[in-house]
């Protein structure tokens, strides 16, 4: 099946000129997450830590970012005649919140397996829901298949420029919150917002190291790496549900091979402690995959010197499946 005219075939990387348009873009309509101090966090990394949390976008996930400054680029006519998001959940909630702010129609294809939080957010905001398998191709797949029975345009969930751009704004932020920073931890999913922060810390702050943090069970950009290309894994699994990407994009891999000086991996015992840790010591709820960078430092899987961002993704997580992961761990 041939991929859509919204899927790259250039590997061209953001320009700072491309972030800060999507920082004007999003001005108006976006969260401008605060930087927080994570007392509990630099008392076991050793060194001064921050999050970026993104649960307080709106949306609850950094996803809004990058769906609007696409929606916002999009040709009037062609917003029109609406939008196709395939998701594991926070992209389709980001592209129905968008939709909705330009009055356009929205489709959302998200797995037979999405959290009840994720569907009902979609819902509530108006899209259209259908559900298709439980990977990235099979919504990807099912998203081309409406696309061409019923025109609209295809939003990307991460490998693609204006996505990229939009997700880089956290990046910019970032750099302007806290010009002192040594350190900024990113998660990894398809890649967009890893890529995109990434290009913008580096672009502001060359000197600051940039780690990708993503789950075992989905270990894409590790094997991209080590192969020298994009790699498609057999199959991903874990609590982390929005990184489980089988493939990370090309754009994106583009952008973390100039741009990411590290990668590493978190297991699902150590996202339920760091979930804890955000509740319990910070007030701040994160869905698994949200909290992956917070236990990459609590669990000394990365190790840091000087001050310290880690970005939170995300916290759309329904109440019975937050108590329930608490519970287990």
């Amino acid at each position: 099946m041939s991929l859509p005219d919204t899927v790259p075939v250039s590997t061209d990387l953001v320009s700072i000129d491309d972030l800060e348009a999507a920082a004007r873009t999003l001005a108006p309509v976006a969260v401008r997450t605060p930087l927080l101090p994570a007392d509990a966090i630099t008392e076991v990394a050793g060194a001064p830590v921050l999050v970026k949390p993104e649960m307080l976008q709106r949306g609850g996930a950094f996803k809004f970012r990058g769906a609007y400054n696409f929606l916002a680029n999009m040709d009037a006519g062609a917003r029109r005649r609406g939008v196709i998001a395939p998701s594991s959940g926070n992209h389709a909630q980001a592209v129905a919140l968008a939709a909705k702010l330009f009055d356009v129609p929205a489709t959302v294809v998200i797995p037979t397996t999405v959290t009840a939080a994720k569907r009902s957010g979609a819902e509530r905001l108006g899209a259209r829901v259908v559900l298709a398998g439980t990977t990235t191709n099979d919504r990807m797949n099912r998203a081309i298949e409406i696309q061409q029975a019923e025109g609209g345009t295809l939003v990307p969930p991460y490998d693609h420029p204006t996505i990229i751009a939009g997700q880089g704004t956290i990046g910019l932020e970032i750099a302007e919150q806290l010009p002192n920073v040594r350190n900024v931890l990113v998660p990894v999913g398809g890649g967009g917002m890893s890529a995109g922060v990434a290009a913008a810390i580096k672009l502001r702050l060359p000197h600051v190291r940039v780690i990708g943090v993503e789950p075992s069970g989905a270990p894409k950009l590790s094997r991209a790496r080590a192969a020298g290309r994009p790699v498609r894994l057999d199959k991903t699994h874990g609590l982390a549900d929005g990184l489980l990407a089988v493939e990370i994009g090309t754009l994106t891999y583009a952008h973390h091979q100039r741009y990411v000086d590290d990668v590493v991996t978190v297991d699902d015992a150590a996202l339920i402690r760091a979930m804890r840790l955000l509740l319990d010591r910070m007030k701040l709820v994160a869905e698994p995959s949200g909290a992956i960078t917070v236990a990459a430092l609590i669990e000394g899987i990365v190790h840091v010197d000087g001050s310290t961002v880690a970005v939170l993704s995300g916290g759309n997580i329904e109440w019975t499946g937050l108590r329930d992961l608490l519970a287990s761990g």
